[in-house]
């Protein structure tokens, strides 16, 4: 079965636009992608994506995105990732998230205001969800905003927020009503990270925060009186749980991704030049049964990715869809770094154990396995979310949260 998709004479004319104009901007980098100097050059990028209409390419112009079609957008995504970057090309989950559920939830004026410059790579995003007293059980989050005049007053902890560099606005979920019902006491505010009252402390963890330009960083985020307009809640005071339903949809999965797993294409170039027995790895029968049990776990993932997206852009009613894409991607990173380690052996688990060729990401990979079964709703969650959305034990089917983008 061929899954390679096929693309008319105009949108491989597009294809050659965006192919053109890439090599004149994909910025020249040495060294750790994620320094100082080299995440500005990706801001640079950003920005000028974002200038084209290209960093949010399906979002409406009138909000700053390119207004084009899920073909085009496709062909972006492609196009990225052959330099190893994403849309945007660095870490920005408040952005693509908070982004989108205003687009559901917001107030013309709340669109206008902070759409343009999200989408248009102006601004940074993080997403603060996750507290000592709150991961999986969200709705316990004890980070409150309590109204004052024309401000509400925040005060509490978030825990395990990305990423390595300072964002320029903080989409944070947090209870409104300390006394009110669990589910209707919540709500959802856009905060400049520039306030008093809101310190950033990075955090000290087994795993990095990801592969993504910026997100190699978890940190802790303290709010301290920290005072915010009201004008910044976004969709309705103790409205955050409905809200919730499509930050949470897109960040389990529903929104699919486009790119591949770059896993395959690393253990077979390192499996070329690393030798067992004066001979290069790759001519063992047992080492190329791995690496074809890698092909078929990370092709799979890439496809779940491009069917949700495909689904999220044209709108196709959904279901368990996003978790489940979710679910084999948390599982399949361990069943992947298991045959890394029976390719290559057990000094691939230790950074310097002799792998030059790895540069120390193999070791890393290993330890990113097994913290992302937590994030983004754990693989627990994810079963449970694929039950309730098949209708399993219950009457009726729960629905998939609502999106826009």
């Amino acid at each position: 079965m061929d899954f390679k998709p096929t693309y008319t004479p105009e949108q491989e004319a597009f294809r050659k636009e965006v192919r053109s104009w890439l090599e004149a901007h994909v910025p020249n980098v040495e060294g750790d992608r994620d320094s100082d100097e080299n995440y500005a050059k990706y801001r640079q990028l950003g920005r000028d994506l974002g200038a084209r209409g290209w960093l949010r390419p399906t979002v409406s112009k009138d909000y700053g995105g390119g207004g084009l079609n899920f073909e085009q957008s496709v062909i972006l995504y492609e196009e990225m990732d052959q330099y190893g970057l994403g849309l945007p090309p660095y870490y920005d989950s408040g952005g693509w998230l908070g982004g989108a559920s205003i687009l559901v939830w917001g107030t013309e004026e709340q669109k206008q205001r902070f759409l343009p410059p999200i989408f248009k790579g102006e601004v940074v995003t993080w997403q603060l969800l996750t507290a000592p007293e709150a991961g999986s059980d969200l709705a316990g989050t004890k980070t409150d905003a309590i109204r004052d005049g024309d401000d509400y007053v925040i005060n509490g902890t978030k825990i395990y927020v990305g990423g390595s560099h300072k964002p320029d606005m903080l989409w944070t979920f947090t209870r409104t009503d300390p006394t009110g019902p669990r589910h209707k006491n919540t709500s959802w505010f856009m905060i400049p990270t520039d306030t008093p009252g809101v310190t950033i402390v990075p955090m000290d963890l087994l795993g990095d925060g990801g592969e993504g330009i910026g997100a190699s960083v978890k940190n802790t985020v303290y709010f301290e009186d920290a005072r915010v307009s009201a004008k910044n809640l976004v969709g309705g005071v103790n409205n955050g749980w409905q809200v919730a339903t499509t930050h949470l949809e897109l960040e389990h999965g529903g929104g699919g991704s486009i790119g591949r797993n770059k896993w395959f294409e690393r253990a077979v170039q390192w499996s070329k030049t690393e030798k067992r027995n004066g001979r290069p790895l790759i001519e063992d029968a047992e080492a190329r049964d791995r690496l074809a049990d890698i092909f078929v776990l990370t092709e799979v993932s890439r496809l779940f990715g491009l069917r949700n997206y495909w689904m999220n852009r044209t709108h196709q009613k959904m279901s368990y869809e996003g978790s489940q894409s979710s679910y084999y991607r948390k599982l399949t990173g361990l069943d992947i770094t298991t045959n890394l380690q029976e390719l290559f052996g057990p000094a691939s688990l230790i950074n310097g154990g002799g792998f030059d060729f790895s540069e120390g990401t193999l070791d890393a990979y290993h330890r990113s396995a097994i913290t992302a079964l937590h994030p983004g709703g754990t693989a627990d969650v994810q079963k449970v979310l694929m039950a309730r959305r098949m209708g399993l034990g219950r009457d009726e089917a729960e629905a998939a949260g609502k999106t826009v983008e």
